[in-house]
């Protein structure tokens, strides 16, 4: 895995303008994008067991991207791949409605999620390639509010514009457009790199295990929370605004705690901090099983929404904690891997689970998501116990 480990532009001369605007716009249509997939199956009679296959298909695509894109922007530079991937990621939303068939949306999924990998590597690597440290926490912060929020705003896009016929599909190729703008109207200089390094696979091999598992949940769990919760709302008979708003409450309720777990991850142990949000996760889930109400499912699914968005940023500050700064960058490129296999497995085997809607106590998504977040919760305290004794024994 090679990648880019530092830069010969100042941080104030690359500007960061140029990829949030058009990070943030992208984000809008992306977050809309992944609920009208799922929800507009029916409206292009393409049977809805099908969800779990083509948002696995996406995170494939994310995965293949995550391993190709850096040669791609070594060459063509960070604007250029910016607008470009942009573009690869647009001509699949034509691809959707012209072509209502199941092997076509597999396989414009499949190229979408390679798109957005390089559309992740390039704005991270832009934001982010910089001499300071406290530079790289500022626009990593930016980043993070920028990609949040604009998927929020994009979740409400179901209730607003609706999930039917081709209009959707053409607000979003419309945002997407947009998006481009700013890399292709404004002079800032993109970061230029100058150094290379590789992970070997028995470097990767010695990276911290919770670190690589808590990536791979957390692909899991969001992976199934974009594929295939929207489907599951409406199995639950709720109307395209109450989905969008629910949606939305995943998303605010990931954005709400990145602050909370900036900080606590240098009071205790990450380790232990893993466990403590995916507890947070089961906790979120056993009040589901209380009431439908409409109020307590919203609170609910923020409160998942923060457990599924904590466990990547902790997992991947775990995973650098005792690393050399050199080898920092393609750590981090591990765990988009990691990332990206959980993210095409969940929904896959999630797709049973599927079968009882959520608005039924005992069964539907919110199983999986208990299993699965328990589990995790549990194998990370058994790391942060024996961890801690190691730790003693010394």
């Amino acid at each position: 895995m090679t990648v880019v480990i530092q830069n010969t532009t100042s941080p104030s001369s690359t500007g960061i303008f140029v990829p949030v605007a058009g990070l943030t716009v992208f984000a809008i249509a992306a977050g809309y994008l992944m609920s009208l997939v799922p929800l507009s199956l029916s409206s292009f009679r393409i049977d809805s067991q099908y969800a779990g296959w083509l948002a696995s298909s996406y995170y494939i695509g994310l995965l293949i991207g995550s391993m190709m894109i850096e040669p791609i922007i070594s060459k063509m530079g960070h604007r250029a791949a910016f607008v470009s991937f942009l573009l690869l990621l647009a001509s699949t939303v034509i691809v959707l409605p012209l072509f209502a068939n199941r092997d076509a949306w597999l396989l414009a999924r499949l190229i979408a999620g390679m798109a957005v990998a390089g559309i992740f590597v390039v704005v991270e690597s832009w934001l982010l390639i910089s001499d300071c440290p406290k530079q790289r926490a500022k626009r990593l912060g930016i980043y993070m509010t920028s990609l949040y929020g604009g998927t929020t705003v994009g979740q409400l896009g179901v209730g607003v514009i609706g999930v039917d016929g081709f209009g959707p599909f053409i607000a979003v190729l419309a945002l997407l457009l947009t998006a481009t703008l700013p890399a292709i109207m404004l002079r800032q200089s993109p970061p230029k790199q100058q150094a290379h390094l590789s992970l070997s696979l028995k470097d990767i091999a010695r990276l911290n295990k919770p670190a690589i598992i808590g990536c791979v949940v957390s692909g899991i769990v969001m992976g199934t929370i974009y594929g295939l919760m929207p489907l599951s709302l409406r199995q639950s008979q709720l109307d395209p605004n109450q989905i969008s708003v629910l949606m939305a409450a995943i998303v605010l309720g990931g954005m709400t705690i990145q602050p909370i777990i900036g900080k606590l991850s240098v009071v205790i142990s990450k380790t232990l901090l893993l466990a403590l949000v995916s507890l947070l996760g089961v906790f979120a889930v056993g009040l589901t099983y209380l009431t439908n109400d409409f109020h307590v499912l919203a609170m609910a699914l923020a409160l998942l929404g923060m457990s599924a968005f904590a466990l990547y940023p902790v997992a991947i500050t775990l995973a650098c904690e005792k690393l050399d700064a050199a080898y920092i960058v393609a750590a981090t490129q591990v765990m988009l891997f990691s990332y990206s296999v959980g993210s095409a497995l969940g929904p896959i085997g999630a797709g049973s689970f599927l079968e009882q809607p959520l608005a039924n106590p005992s069964n539907g998504l919110m199983d999986y998501f208990f299993i699965v977040l328990l589990a995790t919760s549990i194998y990370m305290l058994l790391a942060s116990a024996k961890r801690s004794d190691t730790a003693l024994a010394s």
